[in-house]
């Protein structure tokens, strides 16, 4: 495993700018890609939310990568010591740590939901994607106390890849998972869209109408936009302490960008015109929101007469992206025990295993055993998710964002950004959204996220 040196410590390195690249946009292509974006897109007006979500990526997120991987890089430490380092006020410190816990409550709950792909993959390679279309299959499997298993077997493959480091786990294992997940993406998309049927799908998905157009597409495609790139789980600002200073920090986070936006394309074309094959576009179907992946598509690919050979591509990918995302979560948290415990990776990949085997197992067992428990009345799987990703993350990207404007100074960022001897064409874009409009748009996505929550409103 290669190491740099830098102010007295060492720390592992990606490779180069692939390694960075493959294993960035690994932690960004995951669950959000695949389950979220197809479902939010057919929900919230297919082409005009695709637009939306494109214009997003291109500035609000952009922005948010770029200023999380110059942070990273240029201080070589985790998400606490990077906020130690230009600040000795204790909000930017408390902010270190909000970045660095957010990991730690979303990779037990996120491998909850991975466990339940590794249990439809399973089924389908044993030819059982009939019984998977059954009515009411998926909430048996979830209430029963099998489900662990599927947990603990996935939360194990992660952990191991997590143990055996930087190049040889993570960037070995994104180098080989992405482009077969990008493999199988075509594959399923192709079959999806040649359906009769199909092509209403696709013009809903890609050709924006604005009658379907409100406010509520601009906030859903914010909040999605923010999960699907890993903003604020202290990921990017991890993966870009590992980067080495001639790799291109904006190169790099372009290609993430058209990484990400789309794998989440291609996701859409293989599930919405699929449904409208299945449905003519049902408009019931199309808003069945996160159960569309584990009860309806298993409907459609039984309908479709090749059960077993396309849920068998379609979940093999679903995992991938999964994998991936998951060792990218569990990589930053186990950086910060690292840094801040002063323990090896084996110690700090131990303690995430044990907070992953309680948390998680709170998750997994919470639509059966533990039914009966809820916390603000959600179920422990929709309350972390809920905390997490409503609340943690958009104050946490906020404090970001003050971190690097007032603490750290734009003109350091720029010079880290420049230090490659690259160019940094989108400067103007970056300085105007991070000044003026990033905090803006994540008190929106913080405002209304804990208002739909409340049943304020309804997105």
């Amino acid at each position: 495993m290669k190491k740099i040196k830098d102010k007295n410590i060492d720390r592992s390195t990606f490779s180069g700018k692939l390694g960075f690249v493959l294993s960035a946009a690994g932690a960004s292509v995951g669950l959000g890609n695949i389950w979220r974006f197809p479902y939010l897109a057919a929900k919230h007006g297919g082409g005009i939310f695709l637009l939306v979500y494109i214009i997003l990526a291109c500035t609000f997120g952009y922005t948010m990568i770029m200023a999380e991987t110059a942070l990273g890089r240029m201080t070589r430490k985790s998400p606490v010591g990077a906020f130690k380092t230009s600040s000795n006020n204790k909000i930017f410190h408390a902010g270190g740590w909000l970045n660095a816990i957010i990991p730690m409550l979303i990779v037990p709950y996120y491998s909850t939901i991975g466990g339940w792909i590794i249990k439809y993959l399973a089924e389908y390679c044993m030819g059982h994607g009939k019984e998977l279309a059954a009515d009411n299959y998926f909430n048996s499997f979830i209430s029963h106390a099998s489900a662990e298993i599927w947990f603990i077997i996935f939360a194990a493959i992660a952990l191991v890849i997590i143990f055996a480091g930087v190049q040889n786990g993570i960037e070995r294992i994104s180098k080989i998972m992405m482009p077969i997940l990008v493999g199988l993406s075509v594959v399923v998309t192709v079959y999806s869209v040649t359906r009769p049927g199909a092509l209403a799908g696709v013009k809903y998905f890609i050709v924006p109408s604005f009658e379907n157009f409100s406010w509520m597409t601009v906030v859903t495609a914010m909040g999605q936009m923010f999960y699907s790139l890993s903003i604020a789980m202290g990921i990017l600002i991890t993966f870009g302490s590992y980067m080495k200073d001639d790799v291109h920090i904006e190169g790099a986070t372009i290609n993430v960008e058209i990484f990400d936006t789309g794998i989440a394309i291609m996701a859409g074309l293989m599930i919405i015109p699929a449904v409208f094959a299945f449905s003519g576009g049902d408009k019931s179907i199309l808003e069945s929101g996160p159960g569309l992946m584990f009860i309806t598509l298993p409907k459609v690919f039984a309908d479709m007469g090749i059960t077993a050979l396309i849920g068998i591509m379609f979940f093999a990918l679903v995992f991938f992206a999964a994998i991936t995302s998951a060792i990218a979560l569990m990589e930053s948290a186990v950086s910060t025990f690292e840094d801040e415990l002063h323990v090896n990776r084996k110690v700090g990949t131990l303690i995430m295993a044990g907070i992953m085997l309680v948390l998680g197992s709170l998750s997994s067992l919470g639509y059966g055993l533990l039914g009966n428990v809820k916390i603000f009345g959600m179920q422990f799987l929709d309350f972390f998710d809920f905390i997490t990703n409503s609340v943690m993350m958009p104050i946490a990207a906020i404090i970001i964002c003050i971190y690097c404007l007032k603490a750290v100074g734009l003109k350091k960022i720029e010079q880290e950004v420049l230090k490659s001897g690259g160019s940094f064409k989108r400067k103007a874009v970056f300085e105007f959204m991070i000044k003026y409009l990033c905090i803006f748009f994540l008190l929106i996505i913080l405002i209304s996220s804990v208002a739909n929550v409340l049943g304020i409103i309804k997105m």
